[in-house]
């Protein structure tokens, strides 16, 4: 059988006895088909929002409005969602004075070409873009967390007499589902905030996984900051593996959020088929522009592998590791338990940068070896406690020596982001 896995923007692929084959774990949602076009979607929620009114109504009388719009990490089609909320807007007040806001979270700034490339030359020439920044944007504290944290965010959002958001739907390895309160906390938050929310307490519980809302404290801090934040409205689509809007919900952030996540939980939720090897990406571009944001593909594996098998995850890592504090923490220290108990150990505004990241990434680990095919330095994949490949036959034969079974079986996973796994 000849297995594709996404890659950047192209495909890898490898042959392997059907025989071997465990399962391949897809999305239904890759199979879900819509008579409509990606902008008839977001038109048609816009029109049928809810849990709240039109947009066009609430834009009536408010003049400063602030749009929270995706960064270039995410594979939101925002050239078919912003047009048409920045339309909706002006409808319903034509003198708006509108800003689209970069939610970059702790993320790098978004390039001039990557805005070009998600939003197209005739919004970015047009229309006033600012790109939020933890640590240097105009920030605000507006209260406490119901974790205790501070809860720090854009002064521009907050000053807003109507914030919206747009963004996608996908499985969270932490949040549960991405989407919906997102674009706030994380997204415009300060550095200071999110940390509180990334604690070490909040990722080692066991509702911050997966598909999972339900008392899931960093989902509750999230909904916290959305709702003080005053967000108003969202437009929040679920792409397939072309990263094409599939479906749109629109309206109120925590009931048509749900709305989506319901959709969603439908088709992506997939029973795990445990195997000695493992294989899955990150979805291919642009989530796996960096080793950092493949920690979430392997969280996908990580709940299908066998204790002690092997995880050969794909991605093409051309950004690096995407994380100063992820890579020292883990190629600083050898041994991956001191760090994991140093974790433990802090407070919950005691969290550092990459710390959440790296304490999933200890916890697969701990269960499995790695073997990492991407096109970043061997050094860099060694110091992350991995084994570096550069070919996915490569990685299957050295994960056939490391179980010591050339037959291994395999279960196949091709976009680690798009499945709920059930254990």
């Amino acid at each position: 059988m000849e297995l594709s896995f996404p890659y950047g923007k192209e495909f890898l692929k490898i042959n392997i006895n059907d025989e071997r084959i465990k399962g391949i774990l897809v999305s239904n949602l890759h199979h879900y088909k819509t008579d409509k076009t990606q902008d008839e979607l977001v038109v048609e929620a816009l029109k049928n929002p809810i849990g709240t009114q039109r947009l066009s109504e609430l834009a009536k009388g408010k003049n400063k409005v602030v749009l929270i719009a995706s960064d270039h990490t995410r594979p939101v089609p925002s050239k078919a969602i912003v047009p048409h909320m920045l339309a909706e807007i002006r409808k319903g007040n034509p003198d708006a004075d509108i800003t689209i806001l970069i939610s970059t979270g702790c993320h790098r700034e978004t390039t001039k070409e990557e805005l070009v490339s998600k939003f197209g030359e005739e919004i970015c020439k047009n229309e006033k873009i600012i790109i939020h920044d933890c640590d240097k944007s105009p920030l605000v504290h507006i209260g406490t967390l119901p974790s205790g944290g501070d809860c720090i965010l854009n002064r521009l959002a907050i000053d807003a007499d109507l914030l919206v958001a747009e963004g996608f739907i996908e499985p969270h390895f932490f949040a549960g589902f991405s989407g919906g309160r997102k674009s706030v906390l994380p997204g415009i938050a300060s550095r200071t905030t999110v940390l509180a929310n990334h604690c070490s307490e909040f990722i080692a519980d066991s509702h911050s996984r997966t598909g999972i809302l339900e008392n899931n404290p960093i989902h509750n801090d999230m909904m916290w900051a959305a709702a003080h934040a005053k967000l108003a409205f969202i437009v929040n689509v679920i792409i397939n593996e072309k990263k094409e809007a599939i479906y749109a919900v629109a309206g109120d952030f925590k009931e048509a959020h749900k709305a989506g996540c319901d959709f969603l939980s439908s088709l992506c939720k997939v029973d795990a088929k445990p195997a000695d090897i493992v294989i899955s990406t990150n979805g291919g571009y642009p989530l796996d522009q960096n080793i950092y944001q493949a920690v979430k593909g392997m969280t996908a594996a990580e709940a299908t592998v066998k204790k002690g098998g092997v995880i050969i995850m794909l991605a093409k890592s051309n950004d690096g590791h995407g994380g100063e504090g992820f890579y020292h923490q883990m190629a600083d220290e050898p041994d991956i338990q001191k760090t994991l108990d140093l974790f433990m150990s802090r407070g919950r505004n005691e969290t550092q940068s990459d710390q959440w990241q790296t304490q999933i990434f200890i916890r697969i680990l701990q269960r499995a070896q790695v073997i990492y095919v991407s096109d970043a330095d061997d050094q860099l994949i060694r110091d992350l406690h991995m084994i570096p490949a550069h070919s996915l036959d490569e990685a299957m034969k050295t994960a056939e020596k490391i179980c010591g079974n050339p037959d291994a079986a395999v279960t196949a996973i091709p976009d680690g982001v798009s499945v709920m796994v059930i254990e």
